[in-house]
């Protein structure tokens, strides 16, 4: 056995070469390992869920010397308004709310005027008879005098609208990705470790995505937009592409493992990668129904 780069180089063509990797001494503290992984998963959630396009947009303006915080809805029910409420104290200021459907030409832009309530302005936007995909675009003004002030400045609010997707399938979709993200960091981790058994968390990945992001996750689009798939080779939704190339981090970390190989550089790549691309907003790229 001879010494090259630091690494035990065996004469006998060891197919092997994880032994020249980065190698941990952390397989053994597994508490601290489990809450790692938690912590990541957790964070990269909370993360995109602040960053994704149909999560509500929040914000704080200020106006008149008031400094007045916002909630717009960015995705909503085929079947239901888009309530809009606002807490002003000053009942001076008042408001309104134009909106229109995105890309369909022959519709002009409406108004709405805010409801005083309180110390509050409301109003309830039609959600005009929209099918699931489609999309309005909305912008709230404060007004006091001759002012106005746009919440949003010149960029308006895009609602998506979606179909009901029953609570079962929801839930256990959540649950599963959650999980599948939980034993990817868990796996790469692990790896990290020559003496880790990295294996059987990929192999818990691999099934808890398999079934949350091809199985569950196409059957609840389906409720919510009519389409089971819109990635790669069909369309560009981003969720469903994202969820492709992570599944092939995994399958190919898999074959790089199977019969005995020791491929725990893979298994490290493949939860990097799919820490990167669960980091990329949801929706983003989404599905879309453009009206006619």
């Amino acid at each position: 056995m001879e010494q090259k780069g630091g690494c035990n180089i065996q004469k006998s063509k060891r197919k092997n070469k994880d032994h020249c990797m980065i190698n941990l001494n952390i397989a053994h503290h597994k508490i601290t390992l489990w809450i790692l992984a938690f912590v990541i998963t957790i964070s990269s959630a909370i993360y995109q869920r602040r960053t994704g396009p149909t999560y509500p947009k929040r914000g704080q303006v200020e106006f008149q010397g008031n400094e007045i915080s916002f909630r717009l809805l960015r995705s909503q029910n085929v079947t239901k308004d888009i309530p809009i409420m606002l807490t002003v104290a000053d009942t001076s200021i008042g408001g309104y709310a134009k909106f229109k459907r995105l890309k369909k030409s022959s519709t002009e832009w409406s108004k709405l005027l805010l409801e005083r309530k309180g110390d509050s302005l409301v109003v309830d936007l039609p959600h005009g008879n929209q099918e699931a995909a489609e999309k309005l675009m909305y912008f709230v003004y404060l007004t006091k005098n001759n002012e106005q002030l746009s919440l949003t400045g010149t960029n308006p609010v895009t609602v998506r609208f979606t179909g009901k997707v029953p609570d079962f399938i929801l839930i256990t979709h959540i649950l599963f990705m959650f999980l599948a993200m939980f034993l990817s960091n868990r796996a790469g981790l692990e790896a990290l470790d020559e003496k880790g058994k990295a294996y059987k968390y990929m192999l818990w990945t691999i099934g808890f995505f398999l079934a949350g992001g091809f199985i569950l996750g196409p059957v609840m689009q389906k409720y919510a937009f009519g389409y089971l798939w819109t990635g790669f080779p069909f369309g560009i939704d981003l969720t469903d592409n994202k969820s492709l190339v992570a599944m092939l981090g995994w399958i190919g970390a898999w074959i790089k493992n199977r019969k005995g190989k020791e491929g725990r550089g893979w298994i490290i790549f493949a939860a990097i990668l799919m820490l990167a691309v669960y980091l990329i907003p949801h929706s983003l790229l989404g599905s879309e129904k453009i009206p006619e």
